[in-house]
């Protein structure tokens, strides 16, 4: 019989490219993922990786088996969601932390999805940046339940305790005052906005320092004329031509007018998002919210990206 957990597992080797990020992303070590995929195709008889020193290839069957692992795995929570309302009809309480930009613009969307009228959740939220948050999840911490995110290799440390769940990306964005002239459809190399008015994080914090790190790759040099780590007031800045800053997508879903949104090739940064669950408060209901949570992020990137 296929172990669940090796589905999982598939999904994020399939979609990651390699046993190391996938098993970065699960919390497992990359000698547990690859024993998982071994014991996989053992169960299914079928080969689903090419394996090389530096990644691996999924196979026509692993595409095949990863387009039907995410149904069953849904199947599988709602089966398990289900037999517990039967056996207690009681909601069950979830103290959750998250973070703003997720509460502004996920969240809401999730309290007005038909979906979340049938998980059975009765919700306590506490909006706060990750630092904050995680503490809350220590032991005799007040929460059961948090959405982080984390900027390239910087992060916090997890608790022991707690099962880590990756739910999806959030992508920076160039952001330039309309004033400057340039188009959103503009090619723009990142020299080309070096000596130019910056918007920045305030130094020493972990997310300005990838930032720096990432441009001083690209010789991105930035004037800097003011240090801000409130989005949208970087926004409204950049929108009066103070200028130029680094933005999630999410905070985009409600730019001012006056901005103009730039793909820069040589800048890719990301906001990893994650969920972090106290182990023992882990229920098919709180993974179905999860679930809700991933779905409800990637149709958002999905209409960002498209518009």
């Amino acid at each position: 019989m296929v172990n669940p957990v090796h589905l999982k597992t598939l999904l994020e080797v399939t979609r990651l490219g390699s046993f190391a990020a996938a098993a970065a992303t699960l919390g497992y070590t990359a000698s547990a993922v690859s024993q998982q995929m071994s014991a996989l195709e053992r169960d299914t008889g079928v080969v689903l990786f090419q394996r090389s020193a530096r990644s691996v290839v999924p196979t026509e069957a692993a595409i095949v088996m990863t387009r039907h692992a995410a149904k069953v795995l849904t199947d599988i929570e709602a089966l398990m969601a289900s037999a517990a309302r039967t056996q207690d009809s009681a909601n069950q309480e979830l103290r959750l932390g998250i973070f703003p930009s997720l509460a502004t613009y996920v969240l809401p969307r999730i309290l007005k999805n038909p979906a979340w009228k049938n998980l059975g959740i009765d919700l306590r939220v506490s909006v706060a940046e990750p630092g904050q948050t995680i503490q809350g999840l220590r032991t005799g911490g007040e929460l059961d339940l948090a959405v982080v995110f984390q900027v390239g290799q910087t992060g916090f440390a997890w608790p022991n305790t707690i099962n880590r769940q990756w739910i999806g990306d959030d992508d920076f964005r160039v952001v330039l005052p309309a004033g400057w002239g340039f188009r959103s459809d503009a090619k723009v190399a990142a020299d080309h906005l070096s000596d130019m008015p910056w918007i920045m994080h305030h130094p020493g914090t972990s997310d300005a320092m990838v930032i720096e790190r990432l441009f001083a790759g690209c010789n991105l040099h930035p004037r800097v004329v003011a240090h801000s780590d409130d989005f949208h007031a970087s926004l409204e800045m950049a929108a009066a031509g103070l200028g130029a800053a680094l933005v999630p997508e999410l905070a985009l879903r409600n730019k001012p007018a006056g901005v103009v949104v730039l793909d820069v090739p040589e800048i890719r940064l990301a906001r990893n998002v994650f969920a972090l669950i106290i182990n023992d408060r882990k229920t098919a209901r709180v993974q179905l919210f999860v679930d809700l949570l991933a779905e409800t992020l990637a149709g958002m990137r999905t209409s960002v990206n498209s518009a």
